[in-house]
């Protein structure tokens, strides 16, 4: 595309970003339709929600091979200062000593994420090539690996107790921390709740979560608080609903003398999270509101300054997918691009 066209779009994309959440579901207009596909994909949301896990899983389906752009220039970051809210660390934090380099998704699944696209060995391969991709763009800050898995599933069916989610299994789970040992990662159970709770959900975790290694991502996209259907419009999180999970895992790490918790939470429009100014800023827990949008990285970069940089309430992350990333663009992001963003996350999550 020449150059003048790009920024004749570039001027056009942001009167649509206002419209992204209406347009994921249906088309205003046939001209808004032409546009958004010139756009570079004028949408940030994330993945359609798979609907039936097992099918997904199918082994006879072809596996993609999956590869990224190399970078052009990778040269150490310099150190910026920013000021992180809430209370300093406690020790055996790992924010905001270490950045956290995470391949998401379900084993059991090809189509949520890398995590399951991959054989385990080749996929602990591709992400120790990530980590050095990483060390390499920013020697400074150490890198740690880690592994974050959906283990609970959002569904377009009621399922078991009408609550439109799937529980993975204790095995699942289990295989998962095998996995991390390998690469003496850390783990993150993700949860989309569907039309439960985080309250419902997060006690069946326990016993993972009081393990030292284990954290917590939650996925208000997933989130139907009004009886939704997932999938079919974004959901959302309120500050009550993330204070419990703070509170949650604070009362986790006080009682079992445990390192600080961290707390993934996804995000792409404003309406995903409301009241953050709410949040509770815990010294047991660490927060990352986490930028889960895909698309052209001109786009990804407004949905972090819009949704992200704005609210960041205490750490930040940012995610790339190794698929939607590159359906209207001719590569990802790389980390030397990333770490210009202010604040700069310390949360990497690849799907």
């Amino acid at each position: 595309m020449k150059k003048s066209s790009i920024l004749g779009y570039t001027y056009l994309y942001f009167v649509l970003m206002n419209l992204c959440r209406s347009f994921r579901f249906k088309t205003t207009s046939g001209s808004l339709f032409i546009l958004s596909v010139l756009l570079a994909g004028a949408t940030s949301c994330r993945q359609e929600p798979e609907n039936q896990l097992a099918a997904a899983a199918n082994p006879q389906q072809n596996q993609v091979e999956l590869t990224t752009a190399p970078d052009s220039v990778v040269k150490p970051a310099e150190t910026k200062a920013w000021a992180y809210p809430g209370p300093e660390p406690l020790p055996g934090a790992i924010l905001p000593q270490k950045r956290i380099i995470a391949f998401y998704g379900n084993p059991l699944s090809r189509r949520m994420g890398i995590l399951g696209e991959l054989p385990p060995a080749e996929m602990l391969a591709k992400l120790d090539e990530e980590v050095a991709n990483w060390t390499k763009a920013d020697s400074l800050t150490p890198v740690q690996p880690a592994l974050h898995a959906i283990v609970v599933t959002a569904q377009s069916k009621p399922g078991r107790g009408s609550k439109y989610r799937l529980r993975m299994t204790d095995k699942m789970i289990d295989d998962v921390l095998e996995l991390a040992k390998q690469r003496e990662a850390i783990v993150f159970l993700d949860v989309q709740v569907g039309q439960s709770t985080l309250q419902l959900e997060l006690p069946r975790l326990e016993k993972y979560l009081k393990l030292p290694h284990v954290h917590l991502g939650i996925d208000a996209e997933f989130s139907m608080k009004n009886g939704g259907i997932p999938g079919r419009r974004v959901g959302t999180f309120d500050a009550v609903d993330i204070n419990f999970a703070t509170d949650y895992l604070a009362k986790l790490v006080t009682e079992n003398n445990l390192p600080p918790k961290l707390l993934i939470v996804h995000r792409f429009t404003q309406r995903m999270i409301t009241n953050h100014q709410q949040i509770t800023l815990r010294p047991e827990v660490q927060i990352v509101m986490h930028m889960d949008g895909w698309g052209h990285p001109a786009l990804k970069k407004d949905t972090y300054r819009r949704y992200i940089q704005k609210e960041p309430v205490q750490f930040t992350g940012f995610k790339l997918f190794y698929k939607n990333d590159l359906r209207n663009s001719p590569r990802m992001m790389t980390p030397a691009e990333i770490l210009a963003l202010e604040p700069t996350p310390l949360y990497i999550q690849y799907q």
